[in-house]
């Protein structure tokens, strides 16, 4: 018999997390976790994004200790380098200049957490995106169309439509910010091993 999922709580202001939640017919509420980020070079990409997925699935599951939190963090990552959300234009034209023409990796980190029974899942999902080559202009035009501030890389994948990404490696999901073909199977066995809240 198919587990019935509880409503979860994002703990996350992203739209597209938002939006893949919804595509899938996921219930959620959100509650944004009243923490910092971790951004620190001397950590691996890969343990970065679980930490700040942790970090913020914590914080608002010890407000909520009877409800199942999920909290995720995506980056990108190229040549040793992690690449978060531009801070200002000029970054933004730099992180694109750098991954032109180039294949990284995208990295999520996704924690899904139960405060009352003390039950936490943990996982990495990675994703190769190789890069179309395109000229300065061309990157600019792109910038201005998909405004990047609020976006890892700099680019959104989920509205591209092959202007910047020739091809993808992996989940798209996982791109746009939340690896879900990989999270439904752990949220229906978590959810079934443990007795939420019903909201």
């Amino acid at each position: 018999m198919e587990t019935q999922l509880p409503v979860l709580v994002l703990a996350s202001s992203s739209p597209r997390r938002s939006d893949l939640l919804r595509a899938h017919a996921i219930p959620f509420e959100i509650s944004l976790p009243d923490t910092e980020e971790i951004s620190d070079p001397s950590i691996l990409p890969g343990n970065l994004v679980q930490l700040n997925a942790q970090l913020k699935a914590c914080a608002v599951a010890v407000r909520m200790p009877d409800r199942i939190v999920l909290g995720a963090d995506t980056v990108v990552a190229f040549e040793g380098r992690v690449f978060g959300k531009p801070k200002s234009w000029h970054e933004a034209e730099e992180m694109l200049e750098i991954l032109n023409g180039k294949t990284h990796e995208v990295l999520s980190g996704v924690c899904v957490r139960h405060a009352a029974s003390q039950t936490e899942i943990l996982f990495i999902e990675s994703t190769q995106v190789h890069f179309h080559n395109r000229s300065r202009a061309e990157r600019r035009a792109y910038l201005e169309r998909i405004h990047p501030l609020d976006k890892a890389g700099s680019y959104a994948a989920q509205t591209d439509n092959g202007v910047m990404i020739r091809e993808i490696s992996g989940l798209m999901s996982n791109v746009i910010g939340l690896p879900i073909e990989s999270l439904l199977p752990k949220l229906a066995e978590f959810a079934a091993n443990t007795k939420p809240c019903q909201h």
